[in-house]
C-alpha cells in the first residue's frame, strides 16, 4: 500500500467522528426540508422523509457522543480535584474515565442482545421497510467507539509524554 493511500485511511480513520456526524445531520436536514418543501407546496408529505430523518437523528446523536469522548469535551464535575495536587488528579481522573469505559462496554453488550433479539424477530419499519435492528446497531457500536476513544486518548498523552495535561489547571485571567 502507498504513503499516499495510507495518509487517507489515517484521515479518515481519524476523523471519522465528523465525517459521519456531517453526513447524518445533512440527511436529516435534507429530508426535513423536503418534507417541508412538499408539504408546502402540495400539501402533502413524503412518507419516507420522516422515518429517515428520524434514524439520521439517531445516528448523529451517537457519533456526537463519539466526537465527545474522543475530544474529552464532555461535561465533567470535577472541581472536587483541585485541590489535589495534578499527579493524584490524574489517578482520580484515569479510574473514572476506566468506570465509564467499563460501563460502556456493559452497556454495548446488553444493547447487542437486544439487537439479537430484534434480528431473530425482526420489527421492519413502516416506510422504508428496513430491520430497524440494522438502524440501532448504532447502539452498540457508539458505546465500544466511545471506549475505544478513551483508551486511545490517553495511549496518545502518553506516548507524547502529555499526560499529566489532561488534570492541569488551564485557567487564564482576564485583565481588563
Amino acid at each position: 500500500m502507498s504513503n499516499q493511500t495510507t495518509s487517507i485511511y489515517r484521515k479518515l480513520f481519524d476523523n471519522f467522528e465528523e465525517v459521519m456526524s456531517v453526513v447524518c445531520v445533512g440527511v436529516m436536514v435534507a429530508c426535513l426540508m423536503l418534507q417541508v418543501g412538499m408539504r408546502w407546496t402540495t400539501g402533502s408529505g413524503v412518507a419516507w422523509t420522516e422515518e429517515l430523518s428520524r434514524y439520521s437523528f439517531l445516528w448523529t446523536v451517537f457519533f456526537a457522543a463519539i466526537l465527545v469522548a474522543k475530544h474529552g469535551a464532555h461535561v465533567r464535575i470535577s472541581a472536587q480535584y483541585l485541590l489535589m495536587p495534578p499527579k493524584y488528579r490524574l489517578y482520580f481522573r484515569t479510574f473514572t474515565d476506566m468506570v465509564w469505559v467499563g460501563f460502556n462496554l456493559y452497556l454495548a453488550y446488553l444493547s447487542w442482545k437486544v439487537i439479537q433479539g430484534g434480528l431473530l424477530f425482526p420489527e421492519i419499519s413502516p416506510t422504508l421497510h428496513i430491520t430497524r435492528s440494522y438502524v440501532e446497531m448504532i447502539i452498540p457500536f457508539a458505546f465500544v467507539a466511545m471506549s475505544y476513544r478513551i483508551i486511545e486518548g490517553y495511549y496518545v498523552r502518553w506516548k507524547k509524554g502529555t499526560l499529566l495535561g489532561l488534570v492541569q489547571e488551564n485557567f487564564e485571567v482576564e485583565e481588563k
